[in-house]
Protein backbone atom coordinates (compact mmCIF):
# COMPACT_ATOMS: atom_id res chain seq x y z
CA UNK A 1 0.00 0.00 0.00
CA UNK A 2 1.21 3.08 -0.95
CA UNK A 3 0.18 6.32 1.49
CA UNK A 4 -0.70 9.86 0.19
CA UNK A 5 1.09 12.56 1.05
CA UNK A 6 -1.72 14.16 2.92
CA UNK A 7 -2.15 11.60 5.57
CA UNK A 8 1.30 11.65 6.68
CA UNK A 9 2.70 13.51 9.62
CA UNK A 10 4.72 16.62 9.69
CA UNK A 11 8.20 14.99 10.23
CA UNK A 12 7.66 12.24 7.51
CA UNK A 13 6.83 15.45 4.68
CA UNK A 14 9.86 17.42 5.81
CA UNK A 15 11.83 14.45 5.38
CA UNK A 16 10.04 13.16 2.03
CA UNK A 17 11.33 16.53 0.30
CA UNK A 18 14.54 16.34 2.08
CA UNK A 19 15.22 13.47 0.55
CA UNK A 20 14.26 14.77 -2.76
CA UNK A 21 16.89 17.09 -2.94
CA UNK A 22 19.40 15.10 -4.81
CA UNK A 23 22.53 16.65 -2.62
CA UNK A 24 25.01 13.25 -3.63
CA UNK A 25 28.20 13.43 -3.09
CA UNK A 26 31.17 11.90 -4.65
CA UNK A 27 33.87 12.60 -2.36
CA UNK A 28 37.25 14.84 -3.34
CA UNK A 29 35.05 17.86 -3.95
CA UNK A 30 32.50 16.10 -6.46
CA UNK A 31 29.08 16.79 -4.92
CA UNK A 32 25.84 18.09 -6.37
CA UNK A 33 26.10 20.88 -3.33
CA UNK A 34 23.55 20.99 -1.07
CA UNK A 35 22.30 24.76 -1.46
CA UNK A 36 18.58 24.25 -2.38
CA UNK A 37 18.33 21.77 0.95
CA UNK A 38 20.13 24.15 3.11
CA UNK A 39 17.88 27.15 1.69
CA UNK A 40 14.24 24.93 2.17
CA UNK A 41 15.54 24.30 5.90
CA UNK A 42 16.08 27.98 6.41
CA UNK A 43 12.82 28.97 4.87
CA UNK A 44 11.31 26.57 7.29
CA UNK A 45 13.32 28.05 10.64
CA UNK A 46 12.48 31.42 9.11
CA UNK A 47 8.76 30.57 8.83
CA UNK A 48 9.02 29.72 12.45
CA UNK A 49 10.03 33.36 13.38
CA UNK A 50 14.20 32.34 13.69
CA UNK A 51 17.10 34.23 12.06
CA UNK A 52 18.90 31.92 9.41
CA UNK A 53 22.46 32.40 8.46
CA UNK A 54 23.97 30.91 5.88
CA UNK A 55 27.84 30.05 4.45
CA UNK A 56 28.89 28.69 1.65
CA UNK A 57 33.20 29.28 1.34
CA UNK A 58 32.49 26.91 -1.63
CA UNK A 59 30.18 27.37 -4.24
CA UNK A 60 27.24 25.32 -2.91
CA UNK A 61 28.56 23.57 -0.86
CA UNK A 62 26.04 25.39 2.07
CA UNK A 63 25.17 25.58 5.66
CA UNK A 64 22.88 26.54 7.59
CA UNK A 65 22.31 27.92 11.48
CA UNK A 66 19.67 29.40 13.27
CA UNK A 67 19.65 29.67 16.92
CA UNK A 68 16.70 29.52 19.43
CA UNK A 69 16.48 31.13 22.49
CA UNK A 70 16.00 29.32 25.87
CA UNK A 71 14.27 29.47 29.27
CA UNK A 72 17.48 29.95 31.16
CA UNK A 73 20.37 32.31 29.68
CA UNK A 74 22.32 30.94 32.47
CA UNK A 75 22.81 27.13 30.80
CA UNK A 76 25.10 26.55 28.55
CA UNK A 77 23.53 25.84 25.00
CA UNK A 78 23.08 22.92 23.30
CA UNK A 79 24.03 21.97 19.61
CA UNK A 80 21.55 19.89 17.48
CA UNK A 81 23.01 19.31 14.11
CA UNK A 82 22.87 17.21 10.82
CA UNK A 83 24.00 16.90 7.78
CA UNK A 84 22.26 17.57 4.44
CA UNK A 85 24.40 15.49 1.90
CA UNK A 86 24.15 11.71 1.00
CA UNK A 87 26.07 9.20 -0.37
CA UNK A 88 25.34 8.56 -3.87
CA UNK A 89 22.74 5.76 -5.00
CA UNK A 90 22.53 3.81 -8.36
CA UNK A 91 19.36 3.79 -8.88
CA UNK A 92 19.04 0.72 -11.06
CA UNK A 93 20.14 -1.14 -7.69
CA UNK A 94 17.18 0.06 -5.78
CA UNK A 95 13.40 -1.05 -5.75
CA UNK A 96 12.20 2.13 -5.33
CA UNK A 97 13.72 5.77 -6.87
CA UNK A 98 16.04 6.73 -4.54
CA UNK A 99 14.98 10.35 -4.64
CA UNK A 100 11.58 10.08 -4.60
CA UNK A 101 11.01 9.81 -0.91
CA UNK A 102 8.44 7.62 -1.41
CA UNK A 103 6.08 6.09 1.73
CA UNK A 104 5.48 2.58 0.80
CA UNK A 105 4.09 -0.41 3.75
CA UNK A 106 4.31 2.14 6.09
CA UNK A 107 8.27 3.48 5.20
CA UNK A 108 9.56 5.54 4.10
CA UNK A 109 12.10 4.91 1.27
CA UNK A 110 14.77 6.87 -0.05
CA UNK A 111 18.79 7.89 0.06
CA UNK A 112 19.23 9.95 3.26
CA UNK A 113 16.08 8.23 5.26
CA UNK A 114 18.56 6.45 7.33
CA UNK A 115 21.56 8.99 7.46
CA UNK A 116 20.44 11.49 7.83
CA UNK A 117 17.25 13.21 6.34
CA UNK A 118 15.28 11.91 8.86
CA UNK A 119 17.17 13.34 12.04
CA UNK A 120 17.18 16.72 9.91
CA UNK A 121 13.23 16.07 9.70
CA UNK A 122 12.90 15.71 13.54
CA UNK A 123 15.35 18.41 14.10
CA UNK A 124 13.05 21.09 12.28
CA UNK A 125 9.74 19.39 13.49
CA UNK A 126 10.80 19.13 17.22
CA UNK A 127 11.84 22.41 17.13
CA UNK A 128 8.49 23.54 15.32
CA UNK A 129 6.73 21.67 17.87
CA UNK A 130 7.62 23.91 20.82
CA UNK A 131 7.34 27.41 19.06
CA UNK A 132 4.05 26.93 17.62
CA UNK A 133 2.99 25.97 21.23
CA UNK A 134 4.63 29.39 22.33
CA UNK A 135 6.96 27.41 24.53
CA UNK A 136 10.75 27.68 24.67
CA UNK A 137 13.38 24.95 24.77
CA UNK A 138 14.75 25.06 28.51
CA UNK A 139 18.31 26.33 26.86
CA UNK A 140 19.51 27.92 23.92
CA UNK A 141 19.77 25.55 20.90
CA UNK A 142 22.33 26.39 17.67
CA UNK A 143 20.65 24.41 15.04
CA UNK A 144 23.27 23.84 12.74
CA UNK A 145 22.79 21.59 8.85
CA UNK A 146 26.12 20.86 7.37
CA UNK A 147 27.84 20.24 4.27
CA UNK A 148 30.05 17.70 2.98
CA UNK A 149 29.90 15.49 5.94
CA UNK A 150 30.05 12.19 3.75
CA UNK A 151 33.76 13.52 2.62
CA UNK A 152 34.54 13.93 6.52
CA UNK A 153 33.64 17.21 6.87
CA UNK A 154 36.13 18.84 5.09
CA UNK A 155 34.16 21.77 3.02
CA UNK A 156 31.24 21.65 5.63
CA UNK A 157 31.94 21.75 9.28
CA UNK A 158 35.59 21.67 9.46
CA UNK A 159 35.46 25.13 7.56
CA UNK A 160 31.90 26.47 9.81
CA UNK A 161 34.35 25.54 12.93
CA UNK A 162 37.14 27.63 11.09
CA UNK A 163 35.49 31.02 10.05
CA UNK A 164 31.56 30.28 11.47
CA UNK A 165 32.87 29.93 14.97
CA UNK A 166 30.57 32.29 16.83
CA UNK A 167 27.56 30.74 15.73
CA UNK A 168 28.76 28.05 18.65
CA UNK A 169 29.05 30.82 21.31
CA UNK A 170 28.13 29.09 24.54
CA UNK A 171 27.65 25.70 23.55
CA UNK A 172 29.42 22.93 25.22
CA UNK A 173 27.37 19.71 24.20
CA UNK A 174 26.34 18.75 20.81
CA UNK A 175 23.79 15.79 19.61
CA UNK A 176 23.28 14.09 16.07
CA UNK A 177 23.24 11.62 14.38
CA UNK A 178 23.57 7.89 14.66
CA UNK A 179 22.64 7.01 18.24
CA UNK A 180 19.26 6.74 20.31
CA UNK A 181 18.05 4.18 18.22
CA UNK A 182 16.74 0.73 19.37
CA UNK A 183 18.24 -2.87 18.96
CA UNK A 184 16.69 -5.81 19.95
CA UNK A 185 19.03 -8.41 22.14
CA UNK A 186 17.68 -12.25 22.16
CA UNK A 187 14.01 -10.14 21.50
CA UNK A 188 14.49 -7.87 24.60
CA UNK A 189 14.53 -3.84 23.17
CA UNK A 190 17.29 -1.60 24.18
CA UNK A 191 18.18 1.81 22.84
CA UNK A 192 22.24 2.07 21.76
CA UNK A 193 23.25 5.78 22.96
CA UNK A 194 26.54 6.76 20.99
CA UNK A 195 29.20 8.08 23.09
CA UNK A 196 32.00 8.01 21.13
CA UNK A 197 33.42 7.40 18.03
CA UNK A 198 36.38 5.61 15.49
CA UNK A 199 38.99 7.87 14.56
CA UNK A 200 38.76 8.29 10.61
CA UNK A 201 41.97 7.95 8.38
CA UNK A 202 41.61 7.68 4.92
CA UNK A 203 44.34 6.67 2.71
CA UNK A 204 45.87 6.31 -0.86
CA UNK A 205 47.83 3.51 -1.84
CA UNK A 206 50.36 4.10 -4.70
CA UNK A 207 52.16 2.05 -6.79
CA UNK A 208 54.44 2.26 -9.37
CA UNK A 209 55.86 0.44 -11.55
CA UNK A 210 57.50 0.65 -15.69
CA UNK A 211 55.03 1.34 -18.05
CA UNK A 212 55.15 -1.00 -21.36
CA UNK A 213 53.37 -2.89 -24.14
CA UNK A 214 51.03 -5.30 -22.45
CA UNK A 215 52.56 -8.10 -24.45
CA UNK A 216 55.39 -8.30 -23.22
CA UNK A 217 57.27 -9.97 -20.34
CA UNK A 218 57.14 -7.84 -17.41
CA UNK A 219 58.53 -7.82 -13.82
CA UNK A 220 57.84 -4.50 -12.27
CA UNK A 221 54.08 -4.01 -12.94
CA UNK A 222 52.42 -1.55 -10.73
CA UNK A 223 48.67 -2.99 -10.99
CA UNK A 224 50.40 -6.23 -9.30
CA UNK A 225 51.92 -4.42 -6.66
CA UNK A 226 48.87 -2.37 -6.28
CA UNK A 227 46.78 -5.67 -6.47
CA UNK A 228 48.62 -7.27 -3.74
CA UNK A 229 48.89 -4.74 -1.43
CA UNK A 230 45.01 -4.22 -1.66
CA UNK A 231 44.56 -8.41 -0.93
CA UNK A 232 47.08 -7.85 1.97
CA UNK A 233 44.46 -5.15 3.85
CA UNK A 234 41.55 -6.35 2.82
CA UNK A 235 42.45 -9.76 4.00
CA UNK A 236 43.89 -8.13 7.41
CA UNK A 237 41.73 -9.37 10.37
CA UNK A 238 42.35 -7.09 13.11
CA UNK A 239 42.35 -7.78 17.03
CA UNK A 240 39.85 -7.12 19.23
CA UNK A 241 40.81 -3.85 21.54
CA UNK A 242 38.53 -2.94 24.07
CA UNK A 243 37.31 0.48 25.26
CA UNK A 244 35.47 1.02 28.14
CA UNK A 245 32.36 2.13 26.18
CA UNK A 246 33.12 -0.97 24.57
CA UNK A 247 33.22 -2.67 27.61
CA UNK A 248 30.37 -0.98 28.78
CA UNK A 249 28.64 -2.14 25.36
CA UNK A 250 29.54 -5.73 26.44
CA UNK A 251 28.07 -5.57 30.09
CA UNK A 252 25.02 -4.45 28.53
CA UNK A 253 24.53 -6.98 26.01
CA UNK A 254 25.26 -9.59 28.73
CA UNK A 255 22.72 -8.68 31.01
CA UNK A 256 19.90 -8.48 28.37
CA UNK A 257 21.19 -11.89 26.89
CA UNK A 258 22.35 -14.06 30.16
CA UNK A 259 25.85 -14.89 27.62
CA UNK A 260 28.92 -14.31 28.47
CA UNK A 261 31.54 -11.45 27.81
CA UNK A 262 34.24 -13.47 27.19
CA UNK A 263 33.80 -13.95 23.64
CA UNK A 264 32.32 -10.08 22.20
CA UNK A 265 32.01 -11.40 18.60
CA UNK A 266 29.31 -14.34 19.60
CA UNK A 267 27.85 -11.82 22.35
CA UNK A 268 27.31 -9.07 19.53
CA UNK A 269 25.44 -11.73 17.75
CA UNK A 270 22.63 -11.40 20.43
CA UNK A 271 21.94 -8.19 19.00
CA UNK A 272 20.56 -9.67 15.52
CA UNK A 273 20.69 -7.17 12.68
CA UNK A 274 23.75 -5.00 14.79
CA UNK A 275 25.74 -7.32 15.13
CA UNK A 276 27.89 -6.20 12.27
CA UNK A 277 27.84 -2.63 13.43
CA UNK A 278 28.45 -3.46 16.87
CA UNK A 279 31.49 -5.81 15.78
CA UNK A 280 33.35 -2.86 14.15
CA UNK A 281 33.75 -1.19 17.21
CA UNK A 282 35.09 -3.76 18.71
CA UNK A 283 38.58 -3.57 16.45
CA UNK A 284 40.44 -1.21 13.96
CA UNK A 285 39.06 -1.84 10.46
CA UNK A 286 40.74 -1.47 6.99
CA UNK A 287 38.38 -1.55 3.93
CA UNK A 288 39.61 -1.20 0.39
CA UNK A 289 37.02 1.34 -1.51
CA UNK A 290 38.46 2.17 -4.90
CA UNK A 291 40.92 1.53 -7.64
CA UNK A 292 43.06 3.52 -10.27
CA UNK A 293 44.61 2.17 -12.66
CA UNK A 294 45.83 2.21 -16.38
CA UNK A 295 43.91 3.94 -19.77
CA UNK A 296 44.03 1.23 -22.24
CA UNK A 297 43.96 -2.54 -22.65
CA UNK A 298 47.35 -3.46 -23.98
CA UNK A 299 49.16 -0.57 -21.75
CA UNK A 300 50.90 -1.41 -18.35
CA UNK A 301 50.88 1.79 -16.48
CA UNK A 302 53.50 3.00 -14.46
CA UNK A 303 51.12 4.30 -11.30
CA UNK A 304 48.10 2.66 -10.03
CA UNK A 305 46.57 3.61 -6.96
CA UNK A 306 43.53 2.34 -4.40
CA UNK A 307 42.02 4.14 -1.42
CA UNK A 308 41.40 1.95 1.46
CA UNK A 309 38.82 3.36 4.53
CA UNK A 310 40.72 3.19 7.79
CA UNK A 311 38.39 3.08 10.97
CA UNK A 312 41.38 2.74 14.03
CA UNK A 313 39.82 2.47 18.07
CA UNK A 314 40.66 6.62 19.26
CA UNK A 315 44.65 6.74 20.35
CA UNK A 316 45.67 4.00 18.07
CA UNK A 317 46.28 6.07 14.84
CA UNK A 318 49.86 6.13 14.43
CA UNK A 319 50.40 2.44 15.14
CA UNK A 320 48.30 1.17 12.76
CA UNK A 321 49.41 3.21 9.99
CA UNK A 322 52.68 1.70 11.12
CA UNK A 323 51.26 -1.20 10.55
CA UNK A 324 49.23 -0.73 7.24
CA UNK A 325 52.96 0.53 5.71
CA UNK A 326 54.42 -3.22 6.98
CA UNK A 327 51.55 -5.21 5.17
CA UNK A 328 51.87 -3.54 2.30
CA UNK A 329 55.39 -3.09 1.96
CA UNK A 330 58.19 -0.82 1.00
CA UNK A 331 57.34 -0.57 -2.31
CA UNK A 332 53.87 1.06 -1.53
CA UNK A 333 53.66 4.56 -0.58
CA UNK A 334 51.08 4.80 1.65
CA UNK A 335 49.18 9.15 1.15
CA UNK A 336 46.90 10.19 4.05
CA UNK A 337 44.15 11.65 2.53
CA UNK A 338 42.07 12.49 5.56
CA UNK A 339 42.17 11.83 9.35
CA UNK A 340 40.13 12.58 11.99
CA UNK A 341 40.00 12.36 15.66
CA UNK A 342 38.44 9.70 17.52
CA UNK A 343 36.67 10.13 20.89
CA UNK A 344 35.25 8.79 23.62
CA UNK A 345 32.86 10.28 26.48
CA UNK A 346 31.80 8.69 29.78
CA UNK A 347 28.48 7.28 29.94
CA UNK A 348 27.81 9.86 32.51
CA UNK A 349 26.55 13.57 33.01
CA UNK A 350 23.49 15.45 32.94
CA UNK A 351 22.89 15.13 28.89
CA UNK A 352 23.56 11.56 28.95
CA UNK A 353 20.83 10.97 32.38
CA UNK A 354 18.31 13.65 30.14
CA UNK A 355 18.49 11.34 26.95
CA UNK A 356 17.81 8.11 28.95
CA UNK A 357 15.02 9.77 30.68
CA UNK A 358 13.51 10.99 27.39
CA UNK A 359 13.39 7.65 26.00
CA UNK A 360 12.03 5.84 29.50
CA UNK A 361 9.03 8.68 29.19
CA UNK A 362 8.16 7.35 25.70
CA UNK A 363 9.70 3.62 26.33
CA UNK A 364 9.60 3.03 29.91
CA UNK A 365 11.74 0.36 31.20
CA UNK A 366 13.41 -0.07 28.22
CA UNK A 367 17.35 0.00 28.89
CA UNK A 368 19.55 1.85 27.07
CA UNK A 369 23.29 0.92 26.54
CA UNK A 370 26.59 2.96 25.44
CA UNK A 371 28.32 2.43 22.34
CA UNK A 372 31.48 3.43 20.05
CA UNK A 373 30.04 3.92 16.74
CA UNK A 374 32.61 2.65 14.48
CA UNK A 375 32.07 5.41 11.97
CA UNK A 376 31.95 9.30 11.65
CA UNK A 377 30.10 12.04 12.49
CA UNK A 378 30.25 16.33 12.33
CA UNK A 379 30.91 16.05 16.31
CA UNK A 380 34.48 15.60 15.40
CA UNK A 381 34.57 19.06 13.92
CA UNK A 382 32.65 20.55 17.10
CA UNK A 383 35.31 19.05 19.45
CA UNK A 384 38.14 21.62 17.80
CA UNK A 385 35.51 24.16 19.93
CA UNK A 386 35.49 22.03 23.22
CA UNK A 387 31.84 20.65 22.41
CA UNK A 388 31.11 17.38 23.55
CA UNK A 389 29.28 15.56 21.23
CA UNK A 390 26.61 12.52 21.33
CA UNK A 391 24.74 10.55 18.93
CA UNK A 392 21.06 10.76 19.48
CA UNK A 393 18.21 10.38 17.00
CA UNK A 394 16.05 8.51 18.48
CA UNK A 395 13.95 6.11 16.89
CA UNK A 396 11.84 2.67 18.20
CA UNK A 397 12.57 0.24 14.70
CA UNK A 398 10.91 -3.16 14.42
CA UNK A 399 12.97 -6.14 15.91
CA UNK A 400 13.54 -7.50 12.61
CA UNK A 401 15.11 -4.13 10.45
CA UNK A 402 18.17 -4.16 9.57
CA UNK A 403 18.42 -0.82 9.91
CA UNK A 404 22.05 -0.18 10.60
CA UNK A 405 23.14 -2.57 7.17
CA UNK A 406 21.28 0.73 5.26
CA UNK A 407 23.78 3.04 6.23
CA UNK A 408 25.23 3.84 2.53
CA UNK A 409 23.08 0.40 1.26
CA UNK A 410 20.45 -0.12 -1.14
CA UNK A 411 16.54 0.38 -0.53
CA UNK A 412 17.41 2.72 2.51
CA UNK A 413 14.21 3.37 4.24
CA UNK A 414 13.05 3.85 7.49
CA UNK A 415 9.28 3.40 9.42
CA UNK A 416 7.45 5.91 9.49
CA UNK A 417 6.13 6.00 13.18
CA UNK A 418 9.63 5.63 13.97
CA UNK A 419 10.11 9.32 12.39
CA UNK A 420 7.08 10.07 14.88
CA UNK A 421 8.15 8.50 17.99
CA UNK A 422 11.93 10.53 17.61
CA UNK A 423 10.40 13.64 16.88
CA UNK A 424 8.08 13.07 20.39
CA UNK A 425 11.72 11.84 21.99
CA UNK A 426 13.70 14.53 20.56
CA UNK A 427 11.02 17.38 21.06
CA UNK A 428 10.45 15.89 24.96
CA UNK A 429 14.26 16.07 25.53
CA UNK A 430 14.43 19.97 24.04
CA UNK A 431 11.80 21.35 26.38
CA UNK A 432 13.52 19.61 29.73
CA UNK A 433 17.01 19.63 28.71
Amino acid sequence: MIMTEPSLPEVVRIAQDLIRFDTSNFGGGDARGEREAAEYVGAYLQELGLDVEYYEPIDRRTNVMARVRGRDPEKSALVVHGHLDVVPAMAEDWTVDPFAGEVRDGMLWGRGAVDMKNMNAMILTAVADILRAGELPERDLVLAFFADEENGGVEGSALAVQHRAHWFDGATEAISEVGGYSISVDDRRAYLLQVGEKALIWIRLVAKGRAGHGSRLHDDNAVTKLAEAVAAIGRTRWPIRLTSTTEALLRGLSELSGRSQDDPDALAAAAGPAEAFLRSSFRTTTNPTALTAGYKHNVIPERAEALIDVRVIPGTEDEVLAELQTIVGDDIEIQTVVRDIGMETPFAGELVEAMVASLNRHDPGVPVIPYLLGAGTDNKALAALGITGYGFAPLRLPADLDFTGMFHGVDERVPVESLVFGQRVLADLLRTY
